[in-house]
């Protein structure tokens, strides 16, 4: 691929690494990667993808922005306040970079939807805020063989973990969906704000990693941060010979037993 003196400039910092170079950042410009989530985490998410020069970038988001977003959710801005999320989105990236072109998706993602949205994208990463659409998003990528990039945060702890195609899943950690309410929301528990960018920063850096196929793979790791005491702590996740999608013997084969979702706002 020829760059153009400008995206020398740009990408001048990606292009000096051996282990990205010019075919890697070539690689980055012709990549599809969509976001579940205009919100806390995908914020610094679609933020860095597109200063990394992805060239594309699905966003799914149905909701709207609000005043008490932006505590945390850094993409949007006050003039956002009442705006689509994904229109704000738009935005912001066409500011930042004009070689990434932003694909607006404004739906709530559901099992009539996720096939057919996740379709088109080879790398997914989940910035949602509920179980319900964690469990929706993995079991569809799965089906698809996307990548999946997952991240979630509550008060001031975090999770980061990769599940690849061909090995274990979302389900393997949580193989069912908890009961309602026994895990609170941000909305009920709160979250430090600065988290969603300590988090996101993060699935940015492994979606970038699985892109560019460098560096070790988060895939069959679980990485959980306690920002408090300042403490990292990685654990094995193995695929589960009884996890009902990926299993030795699934009972999950379509995305028929998936309810609504709620806002994927993070």
């Amino acid at each position: 691929m020829d760059f153009r003196e400008d995206q020398i400039q740009r990408y001048a910092r990606h292009i000096i690494l051996p282990e990205v170079g010019g075919v890697g950042q070539a690689k980055l410009l012709n990549s599809r990667v969509l976001v579940i989530g205009a919100g806390g985490l995908g914020s610094p998410v679609i933020q860095y993808l597109a200063a990394a020069g992805v060239g594309t970038i699905g966003v799914v988001d149905d909701d709207v922005v609000d005043l008490s977003n932006l505590q945390r959710q850094i993409l949007h801005t006050t003039a956002s306040v009442g705006r689509a999320k994904v229109d704000s989105a738009v935005d912001a990236v066409a500011a930042l970079n004009p070689d990434v072109k932003i694909i607006p998706i404004r739906a709530r993602l559901d099992k009539d939807n996720a096939a057919a949205i996740i379709a088109d994208y080879p790398v997914v990463a989940d910035g949602s805020d509920n179980f319900a659409t964690r469990f929706l998003v993995n079991d569809a990528c799965r089906f698809a063989g996307a990548t999946l990039v997952s991240a979630a945060i509550l008060r001031f702890d975090g999770q980061l973990s990769t599940f690849r195609p061909d090995g274990p899943c979302y389900r393997c950690i949580y193989a069912e969906e908890p009961p309602e309410g026994a895990i609170p929301s941000c909305s009920s528990a709160g979250v430090l704000g600065a988290m969603a960018g300590t988090l996101g920063a993060m699935q940015a850096t492994e979606v970038l990693k699985e892109i560019l196929g460098i560096g070790d793979s988060m895939a069959g790791r679980l990485l959980i941060y306690d920002a408090l005491s300042v403490a990292f702590r990685t654990v094995r996740v193995k695929r589960d010979p009884g996890c009902p999608l990926c299993g030795d013997h699934p009972i999950i084969t379509d995305l028929s037993g998936h309810g609504s979702t709620a806002h994927a706002c993070g």
